[in-house]
């Protein structure tokens, strides 16, 4: 009985020399592996925050190259930059300031144009044949057209209500001719008068007017224009 009372006794006291502490060198590796295991994760933090700010410098540098480069790749479509891009509404705005409007051309006023009447003479002996001149003045500040054809003209000679003779009654042809006349310029025309009379239609007429000192009126006329009388005399 008291033997087999030892029997636990040792084997409780073989059990609990069975089970041994780790030694300090086991503590050590397990230290070692711990710190290096730490080390690692700290790299692979650093790294991983390095790797992200490169990959986001990166970018922004690509995309600010992409921006202001004015020359596309070969076989890309150019796209015209922003900065060389008028924007819609600045092209569709009008200015804001009016533009100065150019100054009316001035017109000419027909009437400043005048017409006179004026002979080489005042007085002609027997035999002298009187030249009649009809000059257009063109009175205004600018140029002025102004037909002065035969189809306007005409040189009438009075003598008190008879109605002695007109250029008009006998004329072979009536033009038109369109001048165009400077401020204060003047066009003549020159008519010599054979001392004969006229009659409308350049009917024959057997009278001839008469001298001995008769005084006659020469009055110059363009279209409606009148000019003012000029008086010669017939010896």
């Amino acid at each position: 009985m008291g033997r087999q009372g030892d029997s636990p006794a040792r084997g409780t006291a073989s059990g609990s020399s069975s089970v041994r502490k780790p030694s300090a060198a086991v503590y050590r590796r397990r230290r070692l592996v711990a710190g290096g295991a730490l080390l690692l994760v700290i790299v692979l933090v650093v790294s991983g925050f390095a790797l992200a700010g490169a990959f986001r410098g990166g970018s922004q540098q690509a995309s600010s190259t992409a921006t202001s480069s004015d020359t596309p790749s070969p076989g890309a479509a150019a796209t015209p930059s922003a900065a060389a891009t008028p924007s819609a509404s600045a092209s569709a705005t009008p200015s804001a300031t009016p533009s100065p409007s150019a100054p009316a051309t001035p017109t000419c006023n027909q009437n400043l144009v005048t017409v006179s009447a004026a002979t080489d003479k005042p007085a002609y002996g027997p035999g002298e044949n009187p030249l009649l001149t009809l000059k257009v003045t063109n009175g205004g500040t600018v140029p002025c057209e102004v037909n002065i054809g035969t189809s306007q003209m005409e040189f009438l000679v009075t003598s008190g209500s008879d109605r002695i003779f007109s250029s008009k009654d006998c004329q072979a042809s009536s033009e038109d001719l369109l001048k165009v006349i400077a401020p204060g310029a003047s066009e003549t025309a020159n008519f010599p008068w054979s001392r004969n009379r006229s009659a409308d239609g350049c009917k024959a007429v057997a009278a001839a007017p008469g001298g001995g000192g008769a005084y006659y009126i020469f009055t110059a006329k363009l279209g409606s224009r009148a000019s003012p009388k000029a008086v010669f005399q017939l010896n």
